[in-house]
Parts: C-alpha cells; sequence; structure tokens
C-alpha cells in the first residue's frame, strides 16, 4: 500500500500556503468544476491538498511529518515547540497555521 492522496482544511489558505512552501513543498492553484480554490502539490506520488475550511466541518488536530532538506535554513524560520529523538534523528516539532503540529527532520 501507497498513500496516493492527503487533503488537509485550512482556515487562512494562503498562510498554510507559505507555511508549506517553506518546507519545500510546490503548489498549484486548482478548482475542479464549482467546487472550491484550493492548492496542490504532487511529491513522490502522493498528492498534498490545502483545502479551505470556513468553518463547515470542525478543525482536525492530526499530526503530519515530513522529510526535509535544509533544515537549518527552515529552522531559522519557524519555531520549535518540541524536539525528541528518534532512529539517530532529531525530529523538531512546529505548528502550522491552523495549530497542527508537523513533524520535520533531515
Amino acid at each position: 500500500m501507497k498513500i496516493s492522496l492527503l487533503v488537509i482544511r485550512c482556515k487562512d489558505l494562503e498562510a498554510s500556503k507559505r507555511f508549506y512552501q517553506l518546507l519545500g513543498l510546490n503548489f498549484v492553484k486548482e478548482q475542479h468544476g464549482n467546487g472550491p480554490v484550493h492548492y496542490s502539490c504532487e511529491q513522490d506520488g502522493c498528492v498534498f491538498e490545502l483545502y479551505p475550511n470556513k468553518g463547515e466541518s470542525p478543525q482536525d488536530n492530526n499530526r503530519l511529518g515530513f522529510k526535509v532538506s535544509n533544515l537549518p535554513v527552515i529552522l531559522e524560520k519557524l519555531s520549535v515547540v518540541e524536539s525528541y529523538e528518534f532512529a539517530g534523528n532529531t525530529v523538531r516539532v512546529i505548528t502550522d497555521p491552523d495549530g497542527r503540529k508537523v513533524e520535520i527532520s533531515e
């Protein structure tokens, strides 16, 4: 099995796009038919999408994790809320604009 799609709902779509772009994701703006404008990025066969959350559904508290390159540059721009060691790597936890915990490591 391989994950092919992950969609998260965002209160401020533009702020979320900027946040995830800092991690190295490149988004394109999309709209399917009469659906909402959203952002989409394909990375290693998985589509990651940011959709607006206008209050129609409760905000999630999912935790996401990304392997990134250029970790020191990213850490200069974002605040780490916690960190821990796992399998010989230091994992930093940051929060996205909606308060989701996002783990990053190199």
